[in-house]
């Protein structure tokens, strides 16, 4: 199985896994990558950078919009055998190391098994190692002042709390993309709405933040959305998010 990477705009592109997408931003030869999927999705990973003319040692760093199995997996692998640094929000550093965990519990899943698409959802995520727990030991918080990020993508992290208190999203403003993870989605195995929206409610460690995050993605600047799950969605962004809000009330 090859992953299934699509080049979104000059020196960008998303790529999707078993369920889950991630980033990939080059400049020259230098790679940034954004998120890494399940832990089931390595050879997936490795696959999206040689598709695009790069290798893992050529990464400069992680970014990981937020410590969630399905977005972690590869992280702590990039990190102990390359030295790769891995990146996040400051509130979600002791989140990707482990400190505690802000993810959707087994029993939570299975109050909702009799939901469309849940119990194929939760197969499917056992397979790729979704209950694995890979902790990165030395997650580091953002470093620099606000703003673009030294990297290739100068990619600008934007703190959406609410999936998990420090989800971040990724803004582009030259190419007017913004990478968001799992703060506004645009489908998901478990839901049945097709285009902008929420993860369903179980999913979210803070509902009502989550909500409330939106409002911070209305105000980016950008036409282009690259999910953590579901298609590339093409459009305002601000637009998506209303969307999403709608859903959500």
């Amino acid at each position: 199985m090859r992953a299934d990477v699509r080049q979104v705009a000059d020196g960008t592109y998303l790529v999707h896994g078993s369920n889950t997408n991630w980033v990939i931003l080059t400049d020259g030869d230098a790679v940034t990558l954004v998120d890494t999927g399940y832990p089931g999705d390595r050879q997936l990973v490795l696959d999206s950078l040689e598709q695009v003319g790069s290798s893992p040692k050529a990464v400069t760093a992680v970014l990981i919009t937020h410590a969630h199995n399905d977005h972690l997996g590869s992280a702590e692998y990039l990190r102990d055998t390359y030295g790769t640094p891995v990146y996040l929000h400051e509130a979600e550093v002791p989140h990707a190391r482990r400190e505690f965990l802000q993810q959707v519990t087994v029993g939570d899943v299975l109050k909702n098994v009799w939901r469309p698409g849940v119990l194929p959802w939760m197969v499917h995520t056992i397979r790729v190692g979704g209950t694995e727990q890979h902790p990165v030991a030395a997650a580091e918080a953002f470093p620099g002042a606000d703003g673009p990020l030294d990297l290739p993508g100068r990619p600008v992290p934007v703190h959406t709390p609410g999936h998990t208190s420090g989800h971040c999203v990724f803004h582009l403003p030259d190419s007017g993309i913004v990478i968001s993870g799992d703060a506004l989605v645009s489908g998901h195995p478990t839901s049945r709405i097709k285009g902008p929206q929420l993860l369903p409610d179980m999913f979210h460690h803070e509902r009502e933040r989550a909500v409330a995050s939106l409002d911070v993605l209305e105000a980016l600047d950008a036409e282009t959305l690259l999910p953590g799950h579901g298609p590339l969605h093409t459009g305002p962004v601000r637009e998506a998010a209303r969307r999403a809000r709608e859903h959500a009330i």
